[in-house]
């Protein structure tokens, strides 16, 4: 590892900011000195985060731009001129969340499908959530609405306190418009319910002591008659203390309601079950490894991750379902493979088509396929801009319509119905938030340590000499691509944080290293467990490529990333401190020695390993950051973010890492919302000054001293 750069003033300032308003509490153990940081709400914890809080706001507000900044986000986000995005489409009618400054945890809302379409909605509320949460005394919010087909009349709606992972589930009659009187209601858990049919659901949940996985999901799916209390509910499928969970989820093929049951045995394996008659199961012969996409004309579609005989990983096949709940042995059918460089990403189907979404060299594109009379399928390319990222937003099943949006990094999003013949009208577009015409995009690739071909965007203003500080955000992981959106929403949950940097002539970057799914499963095996340091060496040589073309320097870089993202930071820091300036952790796992014992932490052991185990230790001690920390190296002050709420990444992680760095006397800057689960922000007004704090940081970190 080559030098580190000297402490400079401003870092020397926040220090002894943090050092003087924030005083260790410090209760040793030989294994861990901050081990008493991950008693989440204890009060000595939160005594010290509370010091870190207030030392960060102090070091950062003081910025001249940091108010302009907040109020710019804050209207950004809270514009009414945004898209109605549709959650679901009900036969015909359109439900949407709309989220403003007025109503900022949003209005549950519906309209008919054609005023939709016809771009003039006339929406009716359903559920005003801040009018709710305030007259209960919660702070509500939404995690969405699951209402029964084909009436969909009776909808179970999901609502967090804080926007935690675990919710309660609550019976909405969308007729009467209220809570059913004595309905169907589950108490506050991780909990998954479907419905069965109109008096029936099947549900995992916290059922009591060992009834939960040692992921902290359930391990249980049983039945739940309306009518009988739910410690009444009968056992439908039993997992195992070590599984993920046990779960279930209803899909409709046509007019026909199908009931499933999912066994997931690891994060990426699962066994799939399908209802047979009420509370009876048959396996399906989906691989474990396989995912579930849909249901059409009888059949049930799958995307490989593994090869399965001579299909090729990657694929899209289809099985027979009345074979399947005979038990009948039928291979399944090919329905699509990619081609050279693309990568299936998401698969939807409606009544009588199949919507296949595609990245082809990070670039999306849109496939339609309609059954051709013999079994096979015809393949249309939708009519969507080129170079863009697309997303689906929802599906009319009885249309054959996929509701698509459609964005880049100087394109605001638009949102498309597309039909089953590719054509693609343009139902609402998000008016320009910036002038785009003072930006360049550009696609380059960087080589890897291993000689892989890395490819990520940067974006400056046109005809930018460097080098400038550079801000680079990646994730790395679990099978999630990163793609351009616009930038007032990059990076992650920081609003227009990447629009302030490059309007100040600074340069964006977002890298699609290894670990994503940007090129198909054989891109996300090769960062798994012990091949981990592979999406930590991509990086390294983008920033390096970056480097070599004069577009930055040494030290004038700043590593983004959240959850999983968040560890590529810390890493970053940790073994580069040569190379970057700065980093933005959010949410983060950081000590991998822990973390298969902390909340949903035992979940991701099929993404980086068993730390108990020894021989996976060896490979995972080879990166953790918490134990990377060495007294005596001068680390880039780092911005940690995070919530107190989260229920899936413990804080603890965070909050240890600060005390580690504070103890070696490093600086760092330390901000934790006590709202907003793993998500961090549970409103506009948060994201809005975390987008604030993190301009002024960057600026404070990477600018001239």
């Amino acid at each position: 590892m080559s030098g580190t750069p000297a402490m400079s003033p401003a870092r020397k300032s926040l220090l002894a900011a943090a050092v003087a308003a924030a005083p260790l509490l410090i209760a040793a153990t030989p294994e861990d000195p901050y081990v008493w940081l991950e008693d989440i709400h204890g009060e000595k914890a939160l005594e010290q985060v509370e010091a870190w809080n207030a030392a960060t706001m102090d070091a950062l507000t003081q910025s001249p731009a940091f108010e302009a900044d907040r109020k710019r986000a804050k209207a950004i986000m809270d514009d009414p001129a945004q898209i109605a995005e549709p959650a679901q489409v009900m036969g015909d009618v359109v439900t949407n969340l709309w989220r403003d400054a007025a109503h900022p945890r949003g209005l549950w809302r519906e309209a008919s499908l054609a005023s939709f379409l016809s771009g003039e909605p006339e929406w009716k509320v359903l559920i005003d959530v801040d009018a709710l949460g305030k007259q209960e005394g919660k702070s509500w919010v939404w995690h969405g609405a699951d209402c029964l087909a084909p009436e969909y009349r009776r909808c179970l709606v999901s609502l967090s306190p804080g926007g935690t992972d675990a919710d309660v589930v609550r019976e909405w009659d969308r007729r009467a418009g209220a809570f059913v009187p004595n309905g169907f209601e589950v108490p506050l858990a991780k909990t998954d319910v479907t419905w069965e049919d109109a008096d029936t659901l099947l549900i995992g949940t916290d059922w009591g002591e060992g009834s939960m996985t040692t992921s902290g999901y359930a391990m249980t799916v049983k039945r739940w008659r309306r009518g009988t209390p739910l410690s009444e509910a009968t056992l439908v499928k039993e997992g195992k203390p070590e599984d993920i969970s046990v779960s279930s989820f209803a899909l409709m093929d046509g007019d026909t309601r199908r009931v499933f049951v999912s066994r997931g045995t690891s994060f990426y394996n699962s066994q799939l079950f399908i209802q047979q008659a009420p509370g009876v199961l048959v396996r399906t012969p989906v691989p474990e490894t396989a995912s579930i996409k849909g249901l059409i004309a009888g059949r049930m579609l799958g995307y490989l991750n593994e090869p399965l005989g001579e299909i090729p990983a990657g694929s899209v096949v289809s099985w027979d379902i009345e074979d399947m709940l005979a038990s009948r042995s039928n291979g399944p059918r090919v329905v699509f493979t990619p081609s050279g460089r693309q990568s299936v990403t998401e698969v939807t189907t409606t009544d009588n088509a199949i919507w296949i979404k595609l990245l082809d060299d990070v670039a999306g594109k849109l496939v339609v396929l309609t059954p051709a009379g013999d079994g096979s399928w015809t393949q249309r390319p939708a009519a969507l801009p080129e170079n863009a990222t697309l997303e689906f937003a929802a599906h009319a099943d009885e249309q054959d319509l996929a509701f698509v949006t459609a964005e880049s990094f100087l394109s605001p999003p638009t949102l498309y119905a597309v039909s089953a013949d590719g054509e693609a009208d343009a139902v609402q577009s998000l008016p320009a938030k910036f002038d785009a015409a003072q930006f360049a995009v550009a696609q380059h690739f960087a080589t890897s340590k291993d000689g892989t071909k890395v490819p990520y965007f940067l974006v400056t203003r046109k005809g930018l000499k460097g080098p400038v500080p550079l801000l680079m955000h990646a994730y790395g992981g679990f099978r999630a691509a990163q793609t351009p959106t616009y930038l007032t929403t990059q990076p992650y949950r920081a609003g227009p944080l990447a629009l302030y940097w490059a309007e100040e002539g600074n340069a964006f970057v977002l890298a699609n290293i290894r670990g994503g799914d940007e090129y198909g499963p054989a891109w996300h095996e090769a960062a798994l467990r012990e091949k981990r340091q592979n999406a930590y060496d991509d990086l390294y040589a983008v920033a390096e490529d970056l480097i070599a073309r004069g577009m930055t320097a040494k030290g004038k870089i700043a590593v983004s990333g959240r959850s999983n993202g968040g560890l590529l930071a810390g890493v970053a820091m940790t073994q580069r401190p040569d190379l970057f300036g700065a980093a933005i952790i959010g949410s983060p796992l950081l000590d991998m020695k822990r973390y298969s014992h902390l909340l949903a932490g035992a979940s991701w052991m099929a993404e980086y390993g068993n730390p108990d185990v020894p021989d996976d230790w060896a490979f995972i001690s080879k990166y953790s950051p918490y134990q990377a920390l060495k007294p005596g190296t001068d680390y880039p002050a780092p911005f940690f973010y995070l919530s107190t709420e989260d229920d899936r990444v413990h804080p603890g992680h965070a909050r240890k890492m600060a005390a580690r760095l504070a103890e070696y006397g490093q600086p760092f800057y330390y901000h934790e919302y006590r709202e907003g689960g793993h998500s961090v922000g549970a409103d506009h007004a948060e994201d809005a000054v975390r987008a604030a704090l993190l301009h002024a940081y960057l600026n404070k970190e990477l600018g001239a001293d």
